[in-house]
């Protein structure tokens, strides 16, 4: 929320271009409480260096600061990083984000910095406060591509044992581990700790809050399931799906209605197909004559039968409930209804830097400039086609350069885009434009790992 803080003394219209307040009938904005006032906070709380240069980057407007024995301390501005670089007193430790670290002992005061979690399937908030002030704010956007990576591996490796026949099967060596998740959901899972512990190395966090979810699927899709009804499931006492299906429909196709005749085999179909993340529940399935499941499938006749409702979130959120007081030491979790009661309370707008504001306990300090963060993948494997277009490649190493990462070229920052030529030429942009450089005019070179921020 902004906030309105000590009054400034109005200057004359005709002072010189510095930061200052004027009172002109032009710049007064109506909304104020105070006709004719301008105090220190009307603008957002951001040091004038943080704006967009040529290159399309942001300059840092603040200095995350580390003692001399490298654990963190409450970060710096920009001016002041810089005046203790000057005189010898830190190095630069990173620059994206920007860390120093201090030459010599202080006496590390340190406030009390309150760090809040927004967890989700898709998008994950952060914030971090103290009394006074929001110190960072953000949202991660996740990339939900794990199913598809290892469903695309696998036919790799099935087309690749399948000309392998001297090869033994391996079906009875694979053994689950106490605590297993499936890869999809570890990854995600993995991204909450990752970012939290990030977030600890920079900041001298002392209580982290994490919003999490409990939700009963099966209550609410029967809201009168009680007792023994939870172990027994929509498919008790039915033979197979297909029954299920059939006694479900009253022994109907879907699409056209008709009954099943002695002679007509029934066939099974997917209403949200699998290559759009859909699920083998039964209320994710149709039963079809095969004419009608042709034709379905001939004339994308898809939107002819009732989506159901997916619980992908509701379902990752129940798992990973539990799964932060394990690894995170001292953690505080908290749930929905009590984030929006008090995001009601302060009216504030529905987003995930806001609910992580309000999960850190946060109310009337300065807020801070949101950060977009997207999630990669660190490691591409590309199936390339050459110039002419056939003579499929397959791409043997890893390149010195991913996409995201950040590169120098004459002096100015840009973002990579990708690599070709077998790794000896790259494609950058800046915010309008794409250029193409060979490798050796690269100066220096940022890696953004597995997380990179949103600058364009």
């Amino acid at each position: 929320m902004q906030q309105f803080e000590a009054k400034f003394q109005n200057v004359p219209t005709d002072a010189p271009q510095v930061r200052s307040s004027t009172s002109t009938p032009l710049n007064r904005d109506q909304s104020l409480s105070e006709a004719g006032i301008v105090r220190t906070s009307n603008n957002l709380e951001v040091d004038p260096l943080q704006h967009k240069g040529e290159q399309g980057l942001r300059v840092p407007a603040t200095a995350y600061v580390l003692n001399q024995r490298g654990r963190p301390l409450m970060p710096c501005s920009a001016r002041k990083a810089r005046v203790l670089l000057k005189k010898g007193e830190a190095k630069v430790v990173r620059n994206y984000p920007f860390v120093i670290q201090l030459k010599k002992a202080t006496g590390e005061q340190i406030q009390q910095c309150f760090l809040g979690i927004d967890s989700g399937y898709k998008y994950v908030g952060f914030s971090a406060i103290t009394d006074k002030k929001e110190i960072v704010t953000g949202a991660l956007t996740l990339d939900n591509r794990t199913s598809k990576r290892l469903t695309e591996r696998r036919m790799y490796r099935r087309h690749r044992r399948n000309r392998l026949w001297y090869r033994k099967p391996r079906f009875n060596n694979r053994v689950k581990k106490i605590g297993w998740l499936p890869p999809s959901i570890q990854r995600k899972f993995n991204t909450h700790v990752t970012l939290i512990n990030n977030l600890k190395k920079l900041l001298p966090v002392s209580r982290v809050r994490i919003e999490v979810g409990n939700f009963d699927i099966q209550k609410i899709e029967n809201p009168d399931i009680k007792g023994i009804q939870y172990q027994q499931g929509s498919l008790f006492e039915y033979q197979n799906m297909r029954s299920f299906l059939m006694a479900r429909e009253h022994g109907k196709c879907q699409l056209c209605g008709k009954e099943f005749s002695k002679g007509s085999p029934s066939h099974i179909h997917h209403i949200i197909p699998q290559s759009k993340n859909g699920t083998d529940r039964e209320k994710n399935l149709a039963i079809l004559h095969k004419r009608c499941h042709d034709k379905l499938h001939r004339k994308s006749l898809y939107d002819s039968l009732k989506k159901n409702k997916q619980y992908k979130e509701s379902i990752f959120m129940s798992i990973i409930r539990n799964k932060f007081r394990d690894v995170i030491a001292g953690c505080y979790i908290v749930f929905g209804n009590e984030t929006f009661g008090k995001r009601q309370q302060l009216r504030l707008e529905k987003s995930h830097s806001n609910d992580a504001f309000i999960i850190a306990g946060g109310g009337t300090q300065i807020r801070a400039v949101t950060i977009e963060m997207r999630q990669k993948h660190r490691n591409s494997r590309v199936l390339q086609t050459n110039r002419k277009g056939y003579k499929p490649s397959i791409r043997r190493r890893r390149y010195s350069i991913q996409p995201y990462d950040l590169v120098t070229v004459n002096s100015k920052i840009y973002e990579a885009i990708a690599c070709f030529s077998y790794g000896t030429w790259i494609t950058y942009s800046d915010s309008t434009r794409k250029f193409n450089a060979n490798l050796k005019k690269i100066t220096k070179i940022f890696h953004t790992k597995s997380v990179y921020i949103k600058y364009q």
